[in-house]
């Protein structure tokens, strides 16, 4: 009886232990996977580069991933080639499991859209950064302009 009763408790002491120990797992593996919901908070960033045929553009500002796919509260200050603007912007955003994404958004000067681009992106270091490279920057009327930007930003 007693050997019956000590087998018992071993094996619900072994059960137990498993379930805890893939639950660890679970968890463990969810932290190291990017997501749309982990991605959400305000962000600071700068970014830098080549307007081509145009000249040196860099920008600091700030912006919000609100988790759902959308970014919005986008400001900045930014120099083209010496031309100093405050910048407003929102658009969308995706997130992949493997913490690769895309940005589109559109930018905005004095309420007149200046800018609409598209970015490829990448989230490090348990989702508190951002690194980016503008693969598409089109002017009003449909001008493409080609850039060589990159964007770097923390999450605040």
């Amino acid at each position: 009886m007693k050997n019956k009763v000590a087998l018992m408790g071993i094996t619900v002491l072994f059960a137990a232990s498993l379930i805890v120990s893939m639950s660890a797992f679970a968890q463990a593996k969810e932290q190291h996977e990017c997501s749309l919901a982990r991605s959400a908070g305000n962000w600071s960033f700068t970014d830098n580069g080549t307007v081509i045929g145009v000249g040196p553009r860099t920008a600091v500002g700030v912006l919000t991933l609100d988790g759902k796919g959308n970014l919005l509260n986008g400001v900045a200050t930014s120099s083209l080639n010496g031309t100093i603007a405050d910048e407003t912007f929102f658009g969308t955003y995706t997130v992949n499991p493997d913490c690769t994404g895309t940005v589109s958004a559109q930018i905005f000067a004095s309420g007149t859209e200046i800018l609409a681009l598209t970015m490829n992106i990448s989230f490090d270091c348990g989702m508190t950064e951002l690194r980016g490279v503008f693969t598409s920057v089109t002017a009003p009327g449909c001008t493409v302009l080609p850039t060589v930007i990159n964007l770097e930003a923390r999450k605040q």
